[in-house]
């Protein structure tokens, strides 16, 4: 029953318990202390609460049933081309630029902090261009289509943003001096937090965890980032640490009295893998085919989503802007 071992293989794969399970069956359970070891239980983590998650909304009647099929059929589209091509990505840019960094880190703890604030900059120049710039959009914007949050979404991913965003981040970590044995590290919590902060509210049902939420990205934070309320859009687009937002002013608390929105702007049908996976890159391609003379079409791809060649823009600069504006006339006294 070969195609049993396979269905086997994939659900460790999914779980991330190969090395747990080569682990366990070496019988040498020293191993478990050391870095791999904790690193083995770590990562099934995420994909066991994604089950909790979901076994959770059946008992409160909130499945989400529609998000977790879309994201499972993206998670096997991607299953293999995109890991391999992102880490790919990765070893060619610590070839290409770690000779002209500025300078060397050491494995320290001081050195660690700066890794992680650099490689938050770098997260923060991906995320907001992601967002900013038309053709990368169309590779982000899978990861927002969901209508609901859970931790589901974290596997949501066009199969070439991760290479695309690792190839920025790596780029920007080499370059300012990250060895790649720190680097590794950053990208393994990092990229365990950054799967965390898309728990859903059967789960977490408050998101700000606490004095945390003035400290840390929290699940609220990221809530909003996934919002489409025009207030909330464009907003808090770093990982863990809440530096780069501050600074480029970019950061958006949630509001008690604004409820979430999630999804995005575009009228589209959540439920369809074609138009979730696929739907800006055919939504841009009928833009540049329509737009009048080479440098418009250039322009839709480069501009940010909303656009439009005869000014009639709908970007989210300007939708949260005409927001804020609403607020204020609404504040004046009659």
């Amino acid at each position: 029953m070969e195609w049993l071992t396979v269905l086997f293989n994939e659900v460790k794969g999914f779980f991330g318990l190969e090395q747990l399970f080569e682990i366990l069956t070496s019988g040498d359970y020293s191993a478990l202390t050391t870095a791999d070891g904790i690193k083995a239980l770590i990562i099934p983590i995420i994909p066991l609460l994604v089950m909790l998650e979901f076994l959770l909304g059946i008992i409160y009647k909130k499945p989400q049933t529609k998000v977790y099929k879309i994201n499972f059929l993206i998670y096997v589209a991607n299953r293999i081309i995109s890991r391999f091509i992102a880490i790919a990505m990765v070893a060619l840019c610590i070839g290409l630029f770690q000779p002209y960094a500025l300078f060397q880190t050491s494995f320290t703890w001081y050195y660690f902090l700066y890794g992680y604030i650099v490689w938050e900059f770098g997260h923060f120049l991906y995320h907001y261009w992601g967002h900013k710039v038309r053709l990368f959009w169309c590779l982000h914007s899978t990861h927002h289509a969901p209508e609901n949050m859970n931790l589901s979404v974290t596997y949501a991913h066009f199969f070439l943003e991760a290479p695309y965003a690792d190839t920025i981040r790596t780029t920007v970590c080499i370059l300012l001096g990250l060895q790649p044995e720190l680097l590794f590290l950053i990208m393994f919590i990092d990229g365990t937090y950054g799967a965390f902060i898309h728990v859903g509210e059967n789960l977490l049902k408050d998101g700000r965890m606490g004095f945390l939420n003035k400290i840390i990205l929290t699940p609220s934070h990221h809530r909003v980032h996934h919002a489409r309320n025009p207030l909330y859009m464009d907003t808090n687009f770093c990982n863990l640490l809440l530096i780069w937002d501050k600074v480029f002013g970019t950061f958006q608390p949630e509001l008690p009295d604004l409820k979430i929105e999630y999804g995005i702007t575009r009228k589209m049908d959540s439920g369809s893998f074609i138009d979730v996976y696929f739907g800006e890159f055919i939504a841009l391609y009928r833009d540049i085919i329509a737009a009048p003379g080479w440098k418009n079409k250039l322009l839709y791809i480069v501009k940010p989503p909303g656009w439009h060649h005869l000014g009639n823009h709908q970007t989210a600069a300007l939708a949260r802007q005409n927001y804020l504006e609403t607020m204020k006339l609404e504040e004046i006294p009659q």
